[in-house]
């Protein structure tokens, strides 16, 4: 698809003067950097969170591709304390939040081989922590921040509602964050904060060459899907910037399925 056509249908900078905070870029590849670059595109100053030394360097230059008002900033999302010093971070910067995009989430990568059966309680705990709860608790700290309103944004899949062969706890993690979606969007509407969540088909990103057999779920969809296609970064973008402008205001609570239409099918 067309970049430039996917930016020229938000009308201009629609984004201008919004502040969006991004967890979850880690290489120019990664979902959560096709929506950053579309929110920027649109208008917005974001910061950008990243997690460990080992992908530092990169992030930094994905943000300075941005621009010199496009800042960083370093945050494990599994600690309080750095949760607490990153949204302190921001605040002193920004003073203000009107999008937060949650695109993490972990497992060992024992649990993505072999049986759910035989997941371990830590690799269970782990999961569930870095992958739902994070969402909970940035929410959390996001709150008083929008106190115009906002948009907090997810990242899931379609294994949070459908057995995928090895992706295992993930699946059963991703259940939980699309309920945290609902009872946060629930608690933070009277606020006007929406939360949704964007459920994606599968990207050749980083994190999903650790599934096995990935290769092969990318020409399955390729072959089912009503599209016969699988979905492009520059679509996931398009539909993270929708979520974030004015057009979705009466949508919350919801996980959108971008995936060239395999959801619907059966068979």
């Amino acid at each position: 698809m067309n970049e430039t056509a996917i930016h020229d249908s938000g009308r201009g900078r629609p984004l201008e003067g919004k502040q969006g905070l991004v967890f979850g870029v880690a290489n120019k590849r990664s979902i959560a950097w096709a929506i950053a670059k579309a929110w920027h595109d649109a208008g917005a100053r974001l910061t950008l969170a990243y997690q460990g030394e080992r992908i530092r360097e990169n992030v930094e230059e994905l943000a300075a591709s941005l621009g010199g008002e496009t800042r960083t900033l370093p945050c494990d999302v599994s600690r309080d304390e750095h949760l607490d010093a990153a949204f302190q971070q921001f605040g002193e910067k920004a003073r203000r939040l009107d999008l937060l995009l949650h695109s993490v989430a972990f497992a060992p990568r024992e649990a993505l081989e072999g049986r759910f059966t035989d997941t371990s309680r830590e690799a269970f705990r782990m999961a569930h922590d870095v992958s739902a709860y994070s969402l909970v608790a940035m929410a959390r700290r996001a709150e008083p921040l929008m106190a115009d309103g906002g948009s907090l944004l997810a990242m899931s899949y379609y294994g949070a509602a459908k057995v995928v062969p090895h992706y295992n706890v993930m699946g059963v993690a991703k259940a939980s964050l699309e309920a945290c979606v609902r009872y946060l969007a629930y608690d933070l509407g009277p606020k006007k904060i929406r939360v949704n969540a964007i459920s994606a088909g599968p990207v050749n990103t980083l994190a999903a060459r650790g599934i096995s057999d990935f290769g092969r779920m990318l020409k399955h969809y390729e072959e089912r899907a009503p599209l016969r296609r699988n979905v492009e970064l520059e679509e996931l973008g398009a539909t993270g910037l929708f979520l974030a402008l004015p057009g979705s205001a009466a949508i919350t609570g919801q996980v959108i399925y971008a995936d060239c239409g395999y959801e619907i099918m059966g068979m």
